[in-house]
């Protein structure tokens, strides 16, 4: 893929930090843009856990909500309230986790794994009164 200097330094600069080639950057870069373009409110970021789907303007990875959709027994209106959205948000993630569901089951399971001594090892800043 050809890109304007600027854009490949910056498309370097990602691909160091996630410890990625930058050929496999711009692949993830495109599937994350046509993810994007093919489910509403959903955007990628950088977590402890690499990078995720979130809910757009939420703090929520879109496994978080499909948590809270299996404890309500799959009740998107009773999530949605719970959430204080529009039920639409919380379709965007059922949608979304639907057409992944082994990204989203391996996130939740990632989940349920964690222990402190994970927690500490990926937040030590925030675990040093303990």
């Amino acid at each position: 893929m050809r890109l304007p200097y600027d854009s490949g330094k910056r498309l370097r600069c990602m691909a160091n930090r996630h410890g990625w080639t930058a050929s496999d950057a711009s692949a993830r870069l495109v599937e994350e843009g046509l993810r994007r373009s093919e489910f509403a409110f959903v955007d990628f970021r950088d977590s402890p856990a690499d990078r995720q789907a979130y809910i757009q303007n939420s703090s929520l990875a879109i496994w978080e909500v499909m948590q809270l959709v299996g404890a309500y027994k799959l009740n998107i209106p009773a999530v949605a309230r719970h959430l204080c959205w529009p039920e639409a948000r919380v379709q965007a993630a059922a949608n979304y986790a639907k057409a992944f569901p082994d990204e989203i089951n391996q996130a939740i399971a990632e989940n349920h794994s964690t222990n402190f001594q994970t927690l500490r090892r990926m937040l030590p800043q925030a675990l040093d009164f303990v």
